[in-house]
């Protein structure tokens, strides 16, 4: 008996995400018009996920129990090792996904013959909102997204959203052809390297300005808090991007400003630690050392400096003081969720 693979892999990568799996696992099966597989990596959870995954019964879905935790990069890399469809898309285990989203992304990408497309996101908030991650006009204007435009849009602190969010499909032969996967050493910013190395090694990317992935905020979410750890990974990663991929000069050029984006948040995560542990010291060497760090203080970190300083005004310069002061009109650093 021949199985026929199907058009779409839905890659989940679980990670205690028992009350919300079966959520995402529904809206990957009501695809229309497309056949589905949903592959769910359990990624070596603590809590009730595999009796969750356990009771549900759908020959489409394949689980896969990670004995020791890879991490989202190495989750998502056994699922698509395991996935047999011709496109194969990344749905995060709280997300979920509207019923149209595969069968227009797919068209739309066969009919321009990209490797890859990537859609608008609808954001879920909290207090119930709702509302698109980026302006349409925004999109219907870039109908190709290319690795200047990608790279230029993760600069951080330009923007509260960038298209680093953006959740694409990959058409696999297209992976496996250039045996691209995630970096596992990566815990955020995955997708970001992923996608870029996708572009650097050639693959055209059309963008369906619809809103098809529909992106759950929760409390605690790892997308809304960036720690210096994060940043370190960031930079480290990009410096392996560089030295993997040729990329053009308009590429480079983003590229550059997307390194000083990250040595300015690494400055700036540097000075609210030490603004916490009451280290005046290091607050100014590293202010010194990257003076643009102290646009991005909200007032709360303001209001901490300026009182960690008064105490010791008549000893040092004031001159930290007025930079706080006019330091509190920036926006704090926001990444993808992992």
């Amino acid at each position: 008996m021949t199985t026929t693979n199907p058009d779409v892999s839905f890659v989940i990568a679980a990670f205690k995400a028992a009350d919300t799996i079966t959520r995402a696992i529904d809206s990957a099966l009501a695809q229309e018009d497309v056949s589905v597989e949903v592959i769910v990596v359990d990624d070596a959870s603590q809590d009730n996920t595999a009796a969750v995954l356990e009771a549900i019964a759908d020959p489409r879905i394949r689980v896969i129990r990670l004995p020791a935790n890879r991490g989202p990069g190495g989750a998502r890399n056994a699922g698509l090792d395991a996935a047999r469809g011709e496109w194969v898309a990344i749905l995060d285990a709280d997300d979920t996904v509207r019923p149209g989203r595969l069968a227009r992304m797919i068209a739309r990408a066969r009919r321009e013959s990209a490797d890859i497309a990537v859609d608008n996101l609808e954001v879920l908030n909290l207090d119930g909102r709702r509302e698109r991650m980026f302006d349409d006009t925004t999109l219907e204007n870039t109908p190709v997204l290319t690795l200047a435009a990608f790279i230029e849009s993760n600069v951080l602190f330009r923007s509260t959203y960038n298209f680093g969010y953006m959740k694409p499909i990959f058409e696999r032969r297209f992976l496996e052809q250039k045996r691209l996967r995630f970096k596992e050493e990566i815990r955020i910013g995955e997708d970001y390297i992923l996608l870029a190395s996708a572009l650097a090694e050639g693959g055209r990317c059309v963008v369906d300005p619809s809103a098809g992935y529909r992106y759950h905020i929760r409390e605690g979410s790892i997308s809304r808090v960036l720690e210096l750890r994060h940043v370190d990974a960031m930079i480290a990663a990009d410096t392996d991007f560089l030295s993997t991929h040729a990329i053009d000069a308009s590429a480079m050029a983003m590229q550059r400003k997307r390194s000083r984006s990250l040595y300015e948040a690494r400055a700036f995560l540097a000075l609210v630690e030490h603004i916490k542990s009451r280290s005046l010291g290091g607050a100014i060497r590293t202010a010194l050392s990257n003076p643009r760090a102290l646009r991005h203080l909200r007032m709360p970190i303001a209001v901490r400096l300026r009182r960690l300083v008064a105490p010791l005004s008549r000893l040092k310069p004031a001159t930290m003081t007025v930079a706080a002061e006019r330091s509190t009109s920036g926006k704090s650093p926001h990444t993808r969720k992992g």
